[in-house]
C-alpha cells in the first residue's frame, strides 16, 4: 500500500471530521426548509409578484437560492406554475433548477473537495477524477430521473466530488427538464387537476419515475460488476 493511496491517519481523520461537519450542517439546513417548514412559500409568491414585468427573472433568482437552502423543488416549480402558467413557467423553473445546481455545486466544492480528497488519498482521487470526466455529466443526468433524492444534496455531493460546472449546469438542464414540466404544469392547473395538462404531467412523471429507476438499478449493477473482487 502506497502513502498516495491511503493519507496520513491524523490528517485522514480531520478530513472526515470536516466532512462530517458539512452534511451535519446540510441535513440541519433541510430539517429547517424541507420538514419544519421555516420559509413561507406564500410570502416569497406574493413579493415575487409584487416586481411586475420582470417577476419571471426575479423568480428564477429567488428560486434558485430557495432551492440551495432546501426548499422543496416541486413546491418551487409549482408557485413557478402557478405564477407564469405552464410555458413561461416551465422555463423559468428550468432557469432556477440549473441555478440551484450551479449554487450548490460550488459551495460542495467549496466546502467539501480537499477533505473528500484527503479521506479518498490521492490515487483514489485520480482515478475518481478520470471516471468523472468521462461520466459525470450522464451521472448528474441520471440523478435528475431517480425520483426521491434532493437535487440540491446531490449537487453538494457532486461538488465535494469534482464534478465540473459545465456538467452540472448541462446534466441539471436536461435531467430537470421533464420534472420541470411535470412539476410546473400541476402548479398551473392547480384549479383544475381534472384539466388535460394535468393529466398529460402525471404521465410524464411516471414515465420519467420508471426510467430512472431503471437506470439506476442498470447503474447499480454495472457498478458492483467493476468493484466485485475478481477471486469470489
Amino acid at each position: 500500500m502506497t502513502d498516495t493511496d491511503d493519507p496520513p491517519a491524523t490528517g485522514r481523520t480531520r478530513h472526515i471530521i470536516r466532512l462530517a461537519l458539512f452534511a451535519a450542517f446540510l441535513l440541519g439546513l433541510f430539517y429547517l426548509v424541507a420538514v419544519a417548514r421555516v420559509v413561507e412559500i406564500g410570502d416569497i409568491r406574493g413579493a415575487v409578484s409584487a416586481t411586475g414585468p420582470i417577476a419571471p427573472l426575479v423568480y428564477v433568482v429567488v428560486s434558485a437560492c430557495l432551492g440551495a437552502l432546501f426548499v422543496p423543488g416541486p413546491l418551487l416549480a409549482g408557485t413557478s406554475g402557478f405564477l407564469f402558467g405552464p410555458v413561461l413557467g416551465t422555463f423559468v423553473t428550468l432557469g432556477a433548477t440549473v441555478g440551484t445546481a450551479t449554487v450548490a455545486s460550488l459551495i460542495g466544492r467549496r466546502a467539501g473537495r480537499e477533505s473528500a480528497r484527503g479521506v479518498l488519498g490521492a490515487e483514489r482521487a485520480d482515478r475518481l477524477d478520470r471516471q468523472i470526466e468521462r461520466g459525470g455529466l450522464w451521472a448528474v443526468v441520471g440523478q435528475r430521473f431517480v425520483p426521491g433524492i434532493s437535487d440540491a444534496l446531490a449537487s453538494y455531493a457532486f461538488g465535494a466530488f469534482g464534478v465540473p460546472l459545465w456538467q452540472m449546469v448541462v446534466g441539471s438542464f436536461i435531467g430537470s427538464a421533464p420534472r420541470a414540466f411535470v412539476y410546473t404544469a400541476l402548479g398551473a392547473s392547480i384549479g383544475d387537476l381534472s384539466a388535460p395538462l394535468a393529466y398529460t404531467a402525471i404521465a410524464v412523471w411516471c414515465v420519467t419515475a420508471i426510467i430512472g429507476a431503471f437506470a439506476a438499478h442498470r447503474g447499480y449493477r454495472s457498478w458492483r460488476g467493476r468493484h466485485q473482487d475478481p477471486a469470489s
